[in-house]
């Protein structure tokens, strides 16, 4: 893949940071060097363990959170997004973007893609902002990223969609030339430089609640990360209950009890 020529090494450094002292580690992904590699799988990692908090069962019914136990190795859901400040493109301006700016306002759909004049990226990119005003709807933000620099965000958003590029975007595309907040994330690859199509909904009190990691040649859905999101914004309005596989607005939900769930399943 090739990206933009025009690559500046005076931008803004992203240095990224917990919201809290304690920093999420990084993963490290081996993958192949070519695209086309995708039959082999990415390197195993150790398994993690999580704990649900031990309480009456009239406790549980409103309290089905699973939170990550304190070990030498966290796992980002569940845990505090890792902070950053770095230069982005927005309204064809150069501007700085700070995630924990967000924190207490809105959710935050947080997606990676691999570089600037690519192929699937700007399907992806220019779908989210197509449909940016429902996410608005939601209260919420999207940010993309990508290790390319602010003088190559801004030559794509200058180029035509009928040319592969993108026209004016709705939101922040983020530098990250440092590659920092793409290792925080846990999705650089590290012998190409460029990141792997991680996507992350971050919820208001900055704790990462979904994430998925595409290979670099499969594209995400918009309609999905909606979907996800919608689920948990109720679940977060209605701690008493859960989404089951393939939740909707307006479908039913179900009760995290051995009885109170047959109510569902009675239901289908």
């Amino acid at each position: 893949m090739a990206s933009c020529s025009a690559t500046s090494s005076t931008l803004l450094s992203s240095t990224p940071k917990a919201f809290s002292s304690t920093n999420p580690i990084s993963q490290t992904l081996t993958i192949p060097k070519s695209f086309n590699g995708l039959c082999k799988p990415l390197q195993s990692q150790p398994s993690r363990s999580i704990s649900l908090t031990s309480r009456s069962r009239s406790q549980r019914t409103t309290n089905f959170v699973v939170k990550a136990s304190v070990s030498n190795e966290l796992p980002l859901v569940g845990n505090i997004a890792p902070d950053f400040e770095a230069e982005a493109v927005f309204d064809q301006e150069f501007i700085k973007v700070k995630l924990s700016e967000y924190i207490g306002k809105k959710y935050v759909v947080l997606f990676f893609y691999p570089l600037d004049f690519t192929f699937v990226c700007p399907t992806e990119i220019t779908a989210f902002s197509d449909r940016h005003a429902e996410f608005e709807k939601l209260n919420t933000e999207i940010l993309g990223v990508s290790v390319d620099s602010v003088f190559s965000h801004l030559a794509w958003v200058q180029t035509d969609r009928k040319s592969g590029g993108l026209g004016d975007l709705k939101y922040p595309l983020i530098s990250d030339v440092t590659k920092s907040i793409s290792k925080s994330y846990g999705v650089l690859i590290p012998d190409q430089g460029i990141a792997l199509r991680g996507l992350f909904i971050i919820d208001k009190e900055g704790v990462i609640q979904h994430s998925t990691i595409n290979n670099l040649a499969i594209g995400r859905s918009v309609d999905e990360t909606k979907r996800t999101l919608q689920a948990l914004q109720y679940v977060q309005d209605n701690p008493d209950e859960v989404c089951p596989a393939g939740w909707k607005p307006g479908e039913k939900s179900m009760k995290p009890d051995p009885k109170l769930s047959k109510e569902y399943f009675s239901a289908i």
